[in-house]
């Protein structure tokens, strides 16, 4: 099984080549890349933009991304002779920032960034294109991956707790779904391995259990051995800050409060069904701590 990845020198790129048995990496930025998919059986697209901590990308860079690029691959996936075309969407697709429901497959899509509405216009657009027979797509929705090298929102929080500065959020009790990078790979192995028995379709990819910041900070507190007061500063207040943040371009604003405070749950009963697996490699703590770990030793390793 000879399989093609797309934003092979991503964070998630780089593991998956290194993990996944038969894989290779092709730029599209490559004049042949169109010419390059009848060598493989399977079509992975993890190109997209997410992060945007400068917040300076507009409307047009996410859709570009994000929805004309998936377009463009899968049009060619149909001209070649490769049988199965996986795009890696996103769990902000359906809810970016909270809910009181487990969000399951068949969960109302409610995106809400520019993000969250371009990665459900390509699943939209891929759900309606017609299949042949011998061919078939699978759009996963994973949420906030994480893991070494990772450079969103978890390594921020890292930074900020392992200097020792008073985390001022204690005031929100909150439940999070993650992935772990292992458990992403993992998933990967298996939907390749056992495609010929999935339906196209759309898929939630997850770790099992759901994790609260508060869990987080303690566990950076734990491995850094950062001994830091946390403060229960009113939300009300917290509230005013992130907005004055979202003026003035501050670490804290709104959409980073959210999804630092507020509850965003993931089911993957789904996909664990499907391809008959009852325990993931990783717990989601345990997945959490080789993250914050790998932190930590690279903070260490630059002193």
């Amino acid at each position: 099984m000879k399989v093609c990845i797309l934003g092979s020198t991503g964070f998630l790129g780089r593991r998956l080549t290194k993990s996944l048995i038969g894989a290779e990496g092709v730029s599209i930025r490559q004049d042949d890349w169109k010419t390059k998919f009848s060598d493989y059986d399977i079509i992975i697209n993890l190109i997209g933009k997410a992060h945007d901590h400068q917040g300076i990308a507009s409307e047009k860079d996410y859709y570009d991304s994000n929805y004309t690029i998936p377009k463009r691959v899968f049009h060619e996936f149909l001209k070649s002779s490769a049988k199965v075309f996986i795009h890696i969407s996103s769990i902000a697709a359906v809810e970016e920032y909270s809910t009181d429901k487990m969000l399951s497959e068949e969960s109302e899509c409610n995106p809400q960034s520019f993000y969250g509405m371009s990665k459900h216009k390509a699943e939209v657009w891929l759900m309606s294109q017609t299949l042949p027979d011998n061919k078939k797509v699978f759009i996963l929705r994973p949420p906030m991956i994480h893991g070494p090298e990772d450079k969103g929102n978890l390594a921020i929080l890292f930074k900020f707790v392992s200097r020792g500065i008073p985390y001022p959020l204690m005031a929100f009790d909150n439940k999070r779904t993650f992935l772990s990078i292992d458990n992403f790979c993992f998933f990967i192995e298996r939907i390749c391995s056992n495609y010929r028995i999935l339906e196209s379709g759309i898929y939630h990819i997850s770790d099992d259990e759901a994790i609260s910041t508060k869990e987080i900070i303690k566990m950076i507190q734990d491995v850094t051995g950062t001994n830091s007061r946390n403060l229960c500063i009113p939300r009300g207040l917290v509230k005013f800050l992130a907005k004055c943040g979202d003026l003035f371009g501050l670490p804290l604003n709104s959409k980073r409060l959210m999804k630092l405070t507020n509850t965003l749950l993931v089911s993957n009963r789904k996909i664990k069904s499907a391809i008959n697996v009852e325990c993931l490699p990783d717990s989601g703590l345990a997945g959490l701590r080789k993250t914050i770990d790998s932190f930590y030793f690279t903070e260490k390793s630059r002193f």
